[in-house]
């Protein structure tokens, strides 16, 4: 028998079949999370003098934005949020939401009082749970540390999946853009931005571009791509916005970064009292070369969200203002409530 095993192994030719999935695909939208940070309670105070001023950190893993985070309670081991956060889902049968109360202080860095993750798996769709949770020192089950009490952390939580409309025809389902979930305000929804390439970008000193998007106050980059005049990124990105968009522009800027020499130097205020005079000088020593970023713009565009929310979805190639001959291909999609 094992001469026939290892026999199987010198037969040719083999077949391997691997198959190519849509990697955009599998990062595609599937609906909303909805969290409410009800309160803490029995927390167990870091600082050595008086209470401690809990907040909280909120991230869902498999994205790259930053994690949301609740008010700061000063002073106060049992604090009540009631605060509500939203998160775009994509892969509900692997993400985690991961929960961190931390002590904030003035000066230095905020301690961490516990943590806790909550798979979504665990949520059945368009139904709110509510429950405690016990806070631990880590996220491995085994550990010891997690034996000590650290509190407890009270949260609401919905998933609600987008709905796609149903009966089509079969040359229409390409075109369908999903809706917002339920529970969205009336009017809000979702803008996905796709930045999928740009040509003909170059800067006065490097060229290294990567496009940052800026609404209503939120920010949201792609990764840089180094000496490349013609990127190509293909990434996505997601606005929540409580009303829809028909006044408001997105701000598409092709930006670079590189590094460049400085000269650092020492200043030094000199005064001088003589009598009733006082004489000021400024002294300028240790001059010092070193490595400073260097950001430059290679070309923006101000894109008017009006058309995308009439029409749901646009894919076009703009100009690039302030730019030679650049042009940057953006795609956006809106899904309303």
């Amino acid at each position: 028998m094992i001469k026939e095993q290892v026999a199987n192994l010198y037969l040719w030719p083999k077949t391997l079949e691997v198959p190519i999935l849509d990697q955009r695909a599998t990062h595609k939208p599937v609906g909303m999370l909805h969290v409410k940070v009800v309160k803490a309670t029995d927390l167990k105070k870091k600082d050595m003098m008086g209470k401690s001023d809990p907040y909280v950190k909120l991230k869902l893993t498999g994205e790259k934005l930053p994690s949301k985070k609740t008010t700061v309670k000063l002073s106060n081991l049992n604090p009540e949020w009631n605060e509500e956060f939203n998160f775009v889902v994509k892969d509900p049968e692997s993400q985690v939401l991961e929960l961190s109360v931390y002590d904030w202080e003035k000066v230095g860095s905020h301690e961490r009082m516990g943590i806790q993750a909550y798979h979504l798996k665990e949520l059945t769709p368009s139904e709110t749970k509510s429950f405690t949770l016990n806070l631990l020192k880590t996220i491995d089950p085994n550990d010891p540390q997690n034996l000590k009490p650290r509190g407890q952390i009270t949260l609401e939580m919905t998933y609600n999946p987008f709905k796609e409309d149903e009966n089509l025809p079969a040359d229409e389902e390409d075109s369908v853009v999903e809706k917002a979930p339920e529970g969205t305000p009336a009017g809000g929804g979702l803008l996905v931005v796709r930045v999928i390439e740009a040509e003909d970008v170059e800067g006065k000193h490097h060229t290294n571009p990567y496009v940052r998007l800026l609404l209503k106050g939120e920010e949201r980059k792609t990764k840089p791509i180094k000496k490349n005049r013609d990127p190509r990124w293909d990434q996505e990105f997601e606005f929540m916005l409580e009303d829809p968009p028909v006044n408001d522009k997105i701000h598409v800027e092709v930006m670079s970064k590189g590094s460049g020499l400085a000269l650092h130097s020492r200043i030094y205020v000199v005064i001088l009292s003589l009598n009733s005079a006082t004489l000021f000088g400024i002294l300028m020593v240790d001059g010092l070369y070193g490595l400073i970023d260097i950001q430059e713009s290679l070309g923006y565009v101000d894109i008017n969200l009006s058309d995308v929310v009439n029409n749901k979805r646009i894919n076009e190639k703009y100009h690039l203002i302030d730019s030679k001959n650049g042009k940057i291909q953006i795609e956006l999609l809106w899904r309303s409530s």
